[in-house]
């Protein structure tokens, strides 16, 4: 097996239990008497969000079937940095894990909170607002090592540039769904960073 096919294989690895992980925790949370709305997030970032998150995994996925096609955004690293991009890629399985796990059933793909969603606030929700995006921060340019691809870390980039222009928007729903009792987990944890760390 040459290098390029043991990335490619360990690529297959990471997305495919990403991606079973996800799948599993929407599959439970969804409540078929529910509607959830995507345009309170407005509709440029409705539109936005999802563009760069199909481009991205988009690039995985040809990558995965024939990474020649995707050869025109390849870049040129040594194997350490592909590696280490793996080694992160690993790391963040469990993280995500542990996040959609003590999510639970509140799990959207949107700012709008369900019907009967709860304020979480353990697990990684006791360290930052919002772990599944400090997940994301991680995972995009880590799986952009892994790929070595020029085209999957820019979409990366840009999703989570987008994530974090929503997020206000989400905050503020969540603001109005749990009142008081958000504002006062809002001040004692950071959004995407520890509090210890970053004051927001």
């Amino acid at each position: 097996m040459s290098e390029e096919s043991t990335f490619r294989a360990v690529a297959l690895a990471i997305f495919v239990s990403f991606s079973l992980i996800g799948m599993y925790h929407r599959i439970r949370a969804h409540q078929p008497d529910e509607k959830i709305s995507r345009k309170e997030e407005g509709k440029p970032i409705m539109i936005l969000l999802r563009l760069f998150g199909v481009a991205f995994w988009m690039g995985v996925i040809i990558y995965l079937i024939r990474p020649s096609w995707m050869g025109w955004s390849q870049l040129s690293l040594l194997p350490l940095f592909r590696w280490t991009g793996a080694a992160l890629g690993a790391v963040c399985l469990p993280l995500f894990y542990w996040v959609a796990t003590s999510l639970g059933k509140n799990i959207t793909d949107t700012v709008v909170t369900r019907r009967e969603a709860t304020l979480v606030t353990h697990g990684p929700y006791h360290w930052v607002r919002h772990p599944l995006y400090s997940v994301a921060d991680l995972f995009f340019p880590a799986f952009a090592l892994l790929l070595a691809n020029w085209f999957i870390l820019l979409m990366g980039i840009w999703a989570l540039v987008v994530l974090a222009i929503r997020t206000p928007i989400e905050e503020a729903k969540l603001i109005e769904k749990f009142g008081d009792e958000y504002r006062e987990y809002m001040k004692r944890t950071g959004r995407f960073i520890p509090r210890l760390l970053r004051s927001n």
